[in-house]
């Protein structure tokens, strides 16, 4: 694993001359990221990821910290205990130099803590690390292992469904063989280029019903301006 998106924000924090990510899905054309996007503050942020870090309560774990500009502002700015975790050890160096006090190179499968926590944010599409719909069970049983009884989870996504060519009805042209939000992404970063790698953008009933059936109550607290949203997972 390249690891590219660690190394472009690694490149940031320590200015290695940083340059801006190429990202595609397989669903959509190449487009360019830069990669002080990930660094941004709380001021900058979008509106519902400045409604999860509001509703962010007691100990918390940030699933897929990236640069860590969630974690550092609750850190910072809530003085809340944060464990920042990470997949990118890159990524997570870089929670580190930002003064992040406890960031762990780590996949979410394989985190085992006897450490139950208040909340536990997955933003930035956080349905994504799911990988798969048929995964999504997965994931959700191990989050459940990891949140305190009246805790909660904050998660955001979108519904791709306005990706997709209507028809003359107003239906969408959409595969029939998988679910539409499963797609592979592809990162590109000083001319390496990641190995694809599978992406989930959950809809908010997909999201609802799969909550559900996982043993966890699902509300929608808010959505955005482009079919994303941001939901609250708590224990059933």
């Amino acid at each position: 694993m390249l690891d590219l998106f660690g190394k472009a924000i690694l490149d940031y924090q320590t200015q290695n001359a940083p340059e801006s990510l190429i990202t595609a899905t397989s669903i959509s054309e190449e487009d360019e990221m830069d990669v002080e996007y990930l660094f941004r503050s709380y001021d900058l942020m979008p509106k519902l990821e400045q409604k999860a870090l509001q509703l962010a309560y007691g100990k918390v774990l940030d699933v897929g910290s990236g640069a860590g500009s969630h974690a550092l502002s609750l850190q910072n700015d809530r003085n809340l205990a944060v464990t920042a975790i990470d997949i990118s050890e890159n990524a997570i160096k870089t929670c580190q130099l930002r003064g992040i006090q406890n960031a762990i190179a780590i996949d979410i499968l394989q985190f085992n803590t006897t450490e139950k926590f208040d909340t536990i944010l997955l933003l930035m599409n956080g349905t994504g690390i799911f990988e798969t719909l048929s995964k999504t069970a997965v994931y959700l049983d191990k989050l459940k292992t990891l949140l305190n009884a009246d805790g909660q989870i904050l998660i955001d996504s979108s519904d791709l469904i306005y990706m997709f060519d209507e028809d003359e009805d107003g239906g969408a042209w959409i595969p029939g063989n998988t679910y539409y939000g499963e797609l592979t992404f592809t990162v590109q970063y000083k001319g390496e280029t990641e190995r694809p790698f599978p992406w989930l953008y959950l809809d908010y009933n997909t999201l609802q019903n799969a909550a559900f059936a996982n043993g966890f109550n699902c509300e929608l607290i808010s959505e955005g301006e482009h079919y994303d949203y941001l939901a609250r997972l708590t224990l059933a």
